[in-house]
């Protein structure tokens, strides 16, 4: 099929036009020919049934098709507006059919007495059926349309129903593209592949996505064009890790030396769990070659991955270079700060910590000793990636929680010495294998999946707010054994819309029940300035203070040991991922620790999911592949982060099995022919290199 033909602007196919291409475009993103063949149906009705009005009855909650005949019009006023109602016969009862908008033209273009098949939902009331808004066409158009048994169902809305642009019309218009294409798609996969995997040809493909022949036909078309865009992401993803191996040039750190070795042998806190060792190997044998490093780490909270970012820095150090390590927030980076200082004051290595409260003559020395190699280790926030901050020799970059860094952002790191630094990307959000493949498929993985020896699994527990008099009592035990408590809320102020528990209120009504000076409160949300904050947690950090009542600022980072409870106030309106993070802020000591989830009486399905498995498990990736069933890969991670997940057909978690055989076939094509050079791979590399251009200019920043 010529390119230039599919790239048509969709206002010149016939029957659509400059106004209802406005609309198109607006509401369905269709602005080529192109991108209407690309929309595909949602779901597939079987049109070869057909029900008779006396067999509907009110637990029909499915759109259902009759044929019949209109026998009277009439026009019926309301307090706003009117609404044309016809009444419909099928020789075994009468139902009504109700237009809401459109009246003028409905009217002159039914006609009674002649026999009409009519598609639609059906609405029920006082034992009288009606169908709003149907579809309708005549018993000889409904012959000669291009359909098949299944009829493709198309996602709409609101905007498309007022312009009459109905499913109908969307299944008219998708019948004259295939006719203006002649059904001319050019095959992009080479014929070894098509046969190995009884792949459908493009043309019957897309045919049958639209206007399926049989329903094997229909699975057959699907499978092969999920398989498609699948393959092209992979192919996209570990192209670019290929080329960054190969013409990505980093500095080699073949030394193991003194920083390592006396840290490792005499001042390691605690012994290593094979997961950390293996892990570490992973990234030495990475630094150790001269392509750039760019590995991302993932481990549950408590796993230990700072312990190994450290020793990852101390490998730069033994070969010469410098380290930085950047997280989104300044307590994240506090607390970054504290735990490797210590660490690195029993080496003489020199650690600088760098924010935006950073004051002026501060910054400037340090400004000064990064240039001159004083500072081996700096550790901060999005400051550090401002101009001014030069390195003598960074040679390994750290970036903490990287989904909350844009593309644009971490790239200048990169910038930061004459050869681009090893990255290493560390996450305490376990990521589910697939969405990690699809965000993350040109980074090397490397998984923590066993927590160090000695930590107790938090015990979590799921109340209603009947027994929040039992949950008091148990706080002023805890307390009385010399331990700390977290109570977090979901809003900062009362929402008029919200029915839930704000922090404020929340944090009299505590006062009120915790007096002082026998409990101690700390407080601490998003909208205090940063001194503040920073005093607020102080406190509770030092133990100055018995309970900390908190935002989700305290989800990620905050470490403290004696804090054994964590309550999270209105949990149904935290995701499955936050409500783990949270749980995570306790259990970092010997003691036993606890979650405690409070919600109101009425829980949707979902949340009893969500409570259930919270309840369950304290297992990140487990927790994070329910999350991706529940929310999908958008709402996880966002896919403005990923740029690779707008998909139009497959699903990440439906489509599991065909993800691993896109990224396996996609393996074996590239080892064969990574250039795409060979000439059954041309058609191939066309849409790859389309695809690239499409790409933004950060092609190669993990």
């Amino acid at each position: 099929m010529q390119q230039n033909v599919l790239d048509t602007p969709i206002e010149y196919l016939k029957g659509v036009g400059p106004q209802r291409a406005v609309v198109l475009k607006k509401e369905l993103q269709i602005f080529t020919y192109k991108d209407l063949i690309n929309f595909y149906p949602y779901k597939y009705l079987d049109r070869t049934k057909y029900y008779k009005i006396n067999e509907l009855n009110s637990g029909i909650n499915a759109e259902v098709q009759l044929v019949g005949k209109i026998i009277r019009l009439k026009t019926v006023e309301q307090k706003r507006g009117s609404r044309l109602v016809a009444v419909f016969t099928d020789g075994t009862a009468e139902m009504e059919l109700i237009w809401f908008q459109g009246h003028k033209w409905i009217k002159e273009n039914l006609q009674l007495n002649t026999s009409y098949v009519i598609f639609g939902k059906i609405n029920n009331f006082n034992g009288l059926f009606s169908m709003p808004h149907p579809e309708m066409e005549t018993v000889e158009e409904h012959k000669k349309s291009l359909q098949s048994a299944l009829q493709p169902v198309y996602p709409s809305n609101e905007k498309l129903n007022q312009k009459n642009i109905s499913n109908r019309s969307i299944t008219k218009m998708m019948q004259q593209v295939f006719i203006e294409t002649h059904h001319l798609f050019k095959e992009v996969f080479p014929e070894s592949l098509i046969n190995e995997l009884r792949l459908l040809p493009k043309n019957e493909s897309f045919f049958n996505i639209h206007f399926p022949k049989s329903a094997d036909l229909l699975n057959r078309a699907q499978f092969r064009l999920k398989f498609e865009e699948l393959f092209f992401i992979q192919l996209q993803l570990l192209s670019k890790n290929l080329v960054r191996k190969h013409k990505i040039k980093g500095f080699a750190f073949n030394i193991v030396g003194d920083y390592f070795n006396s840290f490792y042998h005499d001042h390691l806190p605690f012994p290593l769990t094979n997961a950390q060792k293996r892990v570490l190997k992973e990234i030495r044998i990475d630094m150790a070659h001269e392509a750039q490093m760019n590995r991302l780490l993932q481990g549950d909270v408590g796993a230990g991955k700072t312990i190994v970012g450290f020793m990852s820095m101390l490998l730069a150090l033994d070969n010469g270079f410098q380290a930085c390590l950047m997280a989104p927030t300044e307590i994240l980076a506090n607390q970054h700060f504290a735990g490797i200082k210590e660490l690195a004051d029993k080496i003489n290595v020199k650690v600088v910590l760098l924010t935006g409260s950073t004051k002026t003559k501060e910054r400037n020395q340090i400004h000064e000793d990064l240039e001159n190699g004083t500072i081996h280790i700096l550790i901060g926030t999005h400051a550090l990636l401002e101009d001014k901050v030069q390195f003598k020799n960074l040679g390994l970059s750290i970036i903490d929680e990287q989904h909350r860094f844009g593309v644009e952002q971490r790239s200048k790191m990169w910038k930061k010495n004459s050869l681009p630094p090893h990255v290493l990307v560390m996450t305490a959000t376990p990521i589910p294998r697939t969405l990690a493949m699809s965000l993350y498929g040109d980074l090397d993985v490397s998984v923590i999946d066993e927590l160090p020896p000695g930590r107790k699994p938090i015990k979590t527990l799921h109340f209603f707010e009947s027994k929040r008099l039992q949950v008091w009592h148990f706080i002023k035990e805890e307390i009385a054994k010399g331990r700390q408590i977290y109570i977090v809320y979901p809003l900062i102020q009362e929402s008029e819309k919200l029915d839930y528990k704000n922090l404020m209120e929340g944090y009299e009504a505590i006062s009120r029940d915790f007096p002082f000076p026998e409990y101690r409160i700390s407080i601490v949300h998003g909208q205090m300035h940063s001194k503040d904050k920073d005093s607020e947690m102080d406190r509770f950090v030092k133990g100055e203070t018995h309970i900390m009542i908190a935002t989700t600022v305290i989800e990620v980072g905050v470490n403290v040991p004696n804090a054994s409870v964590m309550i999270i106030e209105s949990a149904e309106r935290f995701g499955l991922s936050q409500l783990h993070q949270l749980r995570g802020r306790v259990g970092r000591g010997a003691e036993q620790s606890f979650c405690v989830l409070m919600t109101g009486n009425k829980l949707s399905a979902d949340t009893k999911v969500r409570m259930d498995a919270m309840c369950r498990t304290n297992d990140g990736f487990e927790i994070s592949e329910i999350d991706l069933k529940l929310r999908g890969p958008g709402d996880i991670m966002g896919t403005q982060q990923s740029g690779v997940l707008n998909l139009q057909i497959a699903d990440l978690v439906k489509d599991q099995d065909i993800l691993k055989l896109a990224r396996t076939k996609a393996i074996e094509l590239l080892k064969d022919d990574i250039n795409l050079e060979k000439p059954e791979h041309q058609a191939l590399k066309y849409v790859f290199e389309i695809l690239a251009k499409k790409n933004n200019i950060w092609n190669y920043i993990s």
